[in-house]
């Protein structure tokens, strides 16, 4: 006898993992997360799974890891966090040595990889400064684009550190269009 299909948000009970919901399918196994055990793929023709609650399989239904996806993305785009940006190879483990004019001071060294990292965290607030004064419902389209051009001269200045970064998209682009 052919066992019935279950969709997304039906639940079902194992024989040694006990209850648990349908998330997603794979190919032709249901991705099932269970109380005690957690995610685990157990597939669509395994006969002890017992359908406890079914719910109508639907082909236009997105699972749970398609969810966590467009979430991230969402996240990424509108949130103040940043994504990791690699490091320019020929960098790694190298600093950057600080030497006042007056020998009498004493300089300092810091890990490019740190100084890098605080370089990605402004080009990445700039970003959201961006998003925020593009969505801004108050701001006049003039006011706008005068606080843009801030940005985007703002981008410029800061083209003498896209050497820091692995890919010239990564980087800054300055009122040229171009990084410097």
């Amino acid at each position: 006898m052919e066992q019935k299909k279950a969709g997304i948000g039906s639940r079902v009970r194992h024989p040694q993992f006990g209850e648990g919901i349908i998330t997603g399918t794979r190919g032709s196994s249901y991705l099932i997360d269970f109380l005690e055990k957690g995610r685990l793929e157990i597939a669509q023709a395994y006969s002890a799974l017992e359908i406890l609650e079914a719910v109508e399989p639907c082909e236009e239904m997105v699972n749970f890891n398609d969810v966590e996806k467009s979430l991230i993305k969402i996240l990424e785009k509108w949130s103040d966090t940043h994504e990791i940006v690699p490091l320019n190879n020929k960098w790694i483990g190298g600093k950057i040595v600080l030497q006042p004019g007056d020998e009498s001071l004493q300089g300092k060294e810091i890990p490019i990889a740190t100084f890098f990292h605080k370089i990605v965290m402004i080009r990445d607030r700039l970003r959201v400064l961006e998003q925020n004064i593009n969505s801004n419902k108050t701001l006049s389209e003039e006011e706008k684009v005068h606080l843009q051009q801030y940005i985007t001269r703002t981008y410029g200045s800061l083209t003498t550190f896209n050497i820091f970064f692995r890919t010239r998209e990564e980087g800054f682009i300055g009122d040229s269009g171009k990084d410097n």
